[in-house]
């Protein structure tokens, strides 16, 4: 599995806005319960977000492509690390990255406008 921190995220986002390739940004899956997604959230332009809890990822596998970049995100990055693994061991996803430290890294690293928790 491989990973990514936050402000490599951040630089990942700012290329793409610049180079205008927002497409081939990966799918941003945020593993947190929807309270916490409500909460705090990762904002960017052209990033694709879906909020698919950790609860519920084998019985909604169905709703991802195994073959789309994939960063798992939570809030310390302890659950997405668990997904990612799940994801790329288990169900063969082919590009799967855990966001380190997750949206509370995000807060303190990139944007302090994300309310941490």
């Amino acid at each position: 599995m491989q990973h990514i921190g936050a402000r490599e995220f951040a630089a990942l986002l700012a290329s793409a806005e610049a180079s205008r390739q927002t497409a081939e940004l990966p799918l941003l899956l945020d593993v947190r319960e929807p309270w916490e997604f409500e909460l705090a959230s990762l904002r960017a332009d052209g990033l694709v977000t879906v909020n698919l809890p950790m609860s519920e990822i084998v019985q909604r596998i169905g709703e991802l492509d195994p073959a789309q970049p994939t960063v798992c995100l939570c809030h310390h990055g302890v659950r997405s690390a668990q997904v990612a693994a799940f994801l790329e061991q288990r169900q063969g996803f082919t590009s799967v990255t855990n966001f380190t430290g997750g949206i509370d890294a995000w807060s303190v690293e990139v944007d302090p406008g994300v309310p941490r928790y």
